[in-house]
């Protein structure tokens, strides 16, 4: 717990020298508690008085400090109810979800050109940063998806499809990055689910083999095979997708 001048003190000088507003240093705390209390979207911090005290500032400092980091769009502070951690705004993101079309080939080409510079990065820093845990459930994750391939069971390939390219978002150790993976992995789940309705873009034996030909990579460190393999995977998967959408499409002249 800071001392008592430290919780009075309008600004404080940091260890470089340079000047920092008290309510600058407030904000820091409160969001260093909500990453340390585990809240989440919507969960309700303490009153503007215990919130004082749990970052060790006073309650003058910590107002300001919440007007600033409301509008930022970090908390919601609602009237008569409290202070609450806000949902993410990204509104330019949230458009391009609701607009997403599974059966729009030039938005399923748009995904897959985002998904290719997100995964070849992450797959570069995993072959760079994945621990052994990592690397088994990579391993493992491919696996499952040689057994679904090779039963036949699309649905479960598909979740072991997700899982694996989830471990590798986890093995980059980019929070960013993995949460990117997750993003366009649901996206791409829509293809899957709505434009392709039900049935394989190409075959899923071949994508199990690719994914245990990177997991061996990114195990052993090789970051240019690892990259290659991936961008390789991807580049493979659009084609299929494209080739089985288009055809789902316009089966009879077979033009787009």
């Amino acid at each position: 717990m800071p001392d008592r001048s430290e919780r009075s003190s309008p600004a404080q000088t940091s260890a470089e020298g340079g000047y920092r507003p008290g309510y600058e240093i407030a904000a820091e705390r409160i969001l260093e508690y909500i990453v340390r209390a585990r809240l989440e979207p919507g969960d309700r911090l303490p009153t503007e008085k215990d919130l004082a005290e749990a970052v060790g500032m006073s309650r003058t400092i910590v107002r300001e400090a919440v007007k600033i980091l409301s509008a930022l769009g970090r908390i919601s502070v609602q009237m008569g109810r409290g202070i609450y951690v806000a949902e993410p705004e990204a509104a330019r993101w949230r458009e391009s979800l609701s607009h997403f079309l599974p059966t729009n080939l030039r938005q399923v080409e748009e995904i897959f050109e985002f998904r290719r510079f997100v995964e070849t990065t992450t797959t570069q820093l995993a072959a760079q940063r994945a621990t052994p845990a990592q690397v088994k459930a990579l391993r493992e994750a491919a696996q499952l998806t040689a057994d679904a391939a090779r039963e036949g069971d699309l649905e479960a390939f598909n979740r072991a499809d997700e899982k694996f390219h989830g471990a590798i978002g986890d093995a980059s150790s980019n929070m960013f990055l993995s949460a990117s993976v997750d993003s366009v992995q649901r996206l791409q789940r829509q293809i899957s689910v709505i434009g392709l309705a039900g049935v394989a873009g190409g075959s899923t034996v071949a994508a199990a083999k690719q994914h245990s030909a990177i997991a061996t990579a990114i195990g052993s460190g090789d970051e240019q095979q690892a990259v290659t393999l991936m961008t390789k995977h991807i580049d493979t998967t659009l084609e299929q997708f494209k080739q089985e959408i288009h055809s789902r499409l316009f089966p009879a002249d077979g033009t787009a």
